[in-house]
C-alpha cells in the first residue's frame, strides 16, 4: 500500500497514513485518462455557434450586372463569399460535442489519476482544516507553509466555509469527494486531500 505523510495547517508533519492499493496504487493507463479528458472537455462545449451561408443570408437575388461585356469578373449573387455582408464559407452550424467514454474505462482513469498523484509524490493529506468562519488568509497561510501554489483540496462533503475561503485563491479548487474528475485531478500541481475524505474516496470509489 503506498505511504504518505500526513501533515496539519501548520506545515508540520505529523504522521502517515496508507492509502488503499485498489485506488492509490494501480498501474497507470494514460490511454484511459486521456481518453476520458478529452471526453470531459468536449462534453462542456455548448456547440450554439452558428454563422449564415449565402443561402441564408437576406437578399441578393439579382444578379449585379451582366455576365459579359462589362470588363469585371462575372459574378453571380451579391451575397456571395467575397462581398461584404456576404455568407460564411463552410460556416459553423450547431452541434453536438458530446463524446460517450464507457464507464469502466471512466473508472479505471479515475484510479490512474489517484496513482499519478501519488507517484509523483504530489499528493498532501491533512489531518483537520476546521475554520470557524470563512477566511482566505488561513487558507493562504497553509497553503504558503505547506509550498503550494495550484491545488485541488479534497473534502469528505460539501464544505462551505472552506469553499468560500479558498474561492478566490488562484489556482486554488475545493471539490467534495463526490465530485472529482479525472480532468481536475490532473490539473493541478498537488493533491491536497482532508484525511476524513480519505475513507470516502475508498468508499465512493473502490
Amino acid at each position: 500500500m503506498p505511504i504518505v505523510g500526513v501533515f496539519n495547517k501548520e506545515g508540520s508533519r505529523v504522521g502517515e497514513i496508507e492509502l488503499p492499493d485498489n485506488i492509490f496504487g494501480v498501474k497507470i493507463n494514460k490511454y484511459a485518462m486521456h481518453q476520458v479528458v478529452v471526453a470531459l472537455l468536449a462534453n462542456k462545449r455548448q456547440g450554439t455557434q452558428s454563422t449564415k451561408t449565402r443561402s441564408d443570408v437576406s437578399g441578393g437575388g439579382i444578379k449585379p450586372w451582366r455576365q459579359k461585356g462589362t470588363g469585371r469578373a462575372r459574378q453571380g449573387s451579391i451575397r456571395a463569399p467575397q462581398w461584404i455582408h456576404g455568407g460564411v464559407v463552410f460556416a459553423p452550424k450547431p452541434r453536438d460535442y458530446r463524446i460517450s467514454v464507457p464507464k469502466s474505462m471512466r473508472k479505471v482513469a479515475l484510479k490512474s489519476a489517484f496513482s499519478s498523484k501519488v507517484d509523483d509524490d504530489s499528493i498532501i493529506v491533512l489531518d483537520n482544516l476546521e475554520l470557524p468562519k470563512p477566511k482566505t488568509k488561513e487558507i493562504v497561510k497553509m497553503l504558503n507553509l505547506l509550498n503550494v501554489k495550484k491545488a485541488l483540496i479534497v473534502t469528505p462533503d460539501s464544505n462551505q466555509v472552506i469553499y468560500r475561503s479558498a474561492r478566490n485563491i488562484p489556482g486554488i479548487q475545493v471539490s467534495p469527494v463526490n465530485n472529482l474528475n479525472v480532468y481536475d485531478i490532473l490539473k493541478y500541481d498537488h493533491f491536497i486531500v482532508l484525511k476524513d475524505a480519505v475513507s470516502k474516496i475508498e468508499e465512493v470509489y473502490s
